[in-house]
């Protein structure tokens, strides 16, 4: 099993504590976020797992690569950035012999068990399956509509007037036939605003009731560094 984890973001929203410091090497209880993510990714029999990197890599290339772990890591350095769905559309040959694959937002602290998606995934027809959450600030997240199926009828990122409060979770997984859907010839391209409406009624939506908070501001930051410990 592979995964790719997205953590290029400048975090520019965390300044000016990501002047110097990676967003995924943030400390949350006394370990960089990171470290957090690589404990779920080889829980679930992950592998090998490409991260991408932009802003300060040799930072996260001499930590990660002091990491006690069993997975094979793979760095992407992007010059310019990408985009979340144009990383994919370049390491296309990552994954490309893959039955499926996971797709991480490393920015986001979790408790999400990723096998428990997996299997879900592994149980519908649709080739690609995301992690839903339910919002009480639906217009600032990427919204899905779900039927009782489990297929996602509709996806709009950031909606004005949106139709449910099920908000997407930042993690995936894909069948690598996926990726041939990303646009050609439009960098950066985005998974949210660019991937995801081309897949509405050909994706799964998993419901999660696990603890999930996206770290990329200082309100969101502190909060995780309070309630985090009484989880891990």
């Amino acid at each position: 099993m592979k995964a790719v984890l997205l953590t290029a973001g400048l975090g520019t929203r965390l300044l000016p504590i990501t002047e110097t410091t990676p967003k995924c090497l943030i400390d949350i209880a006394g370990r960089p976020l990171i470290d957090w993510w690589f404990d779920a990714i080889e829980k679930a029999g992950v592998t090998e797992v490409l991260i991408n990197l932009h802003h300060l890599p040799d930072q996260v290339r001499i930590h990660v690569n002091t990491l006690n772990t069993t997975i094979k890591v793979h760095f992407y350095f992007e010059e310019n950035l990408l985009g979340s769905a144009g990383t994919l559309k370049k390491n296309f040959d990552f994954v490309k012999n893959e039955d499926c694959f996971f797709i991480i937002y490393a920015d986001n602290l979790t408790s999400i068990n990723l096998n428990d998606l997996l299997q879900f995934h592994k149980s519908q027809s649709h080739l690609f399956t995301m992690a839903l959450f339910e919002t009480n600030t639906p217009s600032s997240c990427g919204i899905a509509t779900l039927i009782e199926n489990g297929t996602v009828i509709d996806f709009i990122e950031k909606p004005k007037e949106p139709k449910s409060n099920l908000a997407n979770a930042g993690i995936y997984v894909a069948s690598p036939s996926v990726i041939e859907l990303i646009p050609e010839n439009k960098l950066p391209v985005d998974i949210g605003f660019d991937l995801l409406p081309l897949l509405v009624n050909k994706m799964s939506g998993w419901k999660t009731n696990s603890y999930l908070i996206d770290i990329g501001t200082h309100d969101n930051l502190a909060k995780a560094r309070n309630e985090w410990p009484l989880l891990s």
